[in-house]
């Protein structure tokens, strides 16, 4: 076993691939011959979902993201000024480069809870992204490959009520975690795909509700112009058909796909992007597992996320 370790690191080191990007990410020196694909979205995140941007060596990234409520269906309409009255989730956070290659991040959430299945809020999270494999530009690498993951926490005051997956036993309870697996290609015609394999673990759940769930999500971008772009991102997970049945038959509740539409601006070192989503919540921790507005029936809403971009080695901070 150890002969065949030692084999699979030698071989992995020698890889052209793998071999530079391990070479970037620890001391950022860039082989001339080797030329990733640059762009292939503009933002570490695409709508509710991650591209697989990181942001550059000693960059902040700060980000806002805000979620309105309902434009159609009972709770939408003019009464709510098509949702613009209301807040679904609101999102403060920032990611930081250790590398080209290698990003961290801290924000807080206000968490969309949805009463049925969930009733959790007020979240911290942490992340990390780590880029694995870039796409070549002369396509002996097709794909590009990042690792994603975060850790949550709600802050929440417990609930007293015992059927509420908010009535934390212990502090692990108020855990919940999210690793995801991007594979991502640029072609030439300016669209870009994502595939994003992904698990969401939440350590305390309601009744017949999930621990585990495995989902995959989609990705696109559509370039428009140098600074525009059309941006999509579909999600579908895996839930057990006992938990989906009992939802639906017990309780009148019914799952649906989080599925995001946006254009997305880039403006020098701001990425804006205006979107409707089904999802009210933006953490993947909450919206894979718990999203329960439907398109169909006007139960989506319009959001935004807006990024900038500071260098610390140059604005000093």
């Amino acid at each position: 076993m150890k002969q065949i370790i030692i084999l699979l690191l030698t071989y992995l080191l020698a890889s052209p691939v793998f071999g530079q990007d391990l070479a970037q990410l620890f001391n950022d020196s860039t082989p001339k011959q080797l030329q990733p694909v640059m762009g292939t979205f503009k933002s570490p995140q695409i709508i509710n979902g991650q591209s697989n941007e990181t942001i550059h060596k000693n960059d902040l990234l700060f980000v806002v993201m805000h979620r309105f409520g309902d434009i159609g269906g009972e709770s939408g309409g003019f009464q709510t000024f098509y949702g613009l009255d209301n807040s679904s989730d609101i999102l403060i956070g920032f990611d930081y480069g250790i590398s080209d290659l290698w990003s961290i991040g801290i924000g807080r959430t206000k968490g969309a809870p949805n009463g049925i299945n969930t009733n959790q809020k007020e979240f911290v999270y942490l992340n990390s992204k780590l880029r694995l494999i870039r796409q070549s530009t002369d396509n002996r690498t097709p794909i590009s490959l990042s690792l994603y993951g975060n850790t949550v926490v709600s802050v929440m005051e417990k609930s007293e009520a015992s059927n509420s997956d908010a009535s934390f036993q212990s502090f692990g309870d108020r855990m919940s975690y999210l690793g995801q697996v991007i594979i991502t290609r640029k072609f030439s015609n300016g669209l870009s795909l994502a595939i994003l394999p992904s698990y969401v673990r939440r350590n305390y759940v309601s009744h017949m509700d999930v621990n585990n769930l495995l989902a995959l999500g989609f990705g696109a971008r559509v370039k428009l112009s140098p600074s525009m772009a059309l941006i999509a991102d579909y999600f579908i997970p895996f839930r057990s058909s006992e938990s989906t049945d009992y939802f639906l038959e017990q309780k009148g509740f019914h799952f649906y796909h989080p599925l995001g539409i946006g254009l997305e601006i880039e403006t020098g070192g701001h990425v804006f992007n205006a979107s409707f989503t089904n999802s009210t919540a933006i953490l993947e921790n909450q919206f894979i597992p718990s999203t329960s507005s439907s398109w169909n029936k006007g139960e989506f809403r319009w959001g935004f996320t807006i990024t900038r971009t500071f260098s610390l080695a140059r604005d000093g901070f």
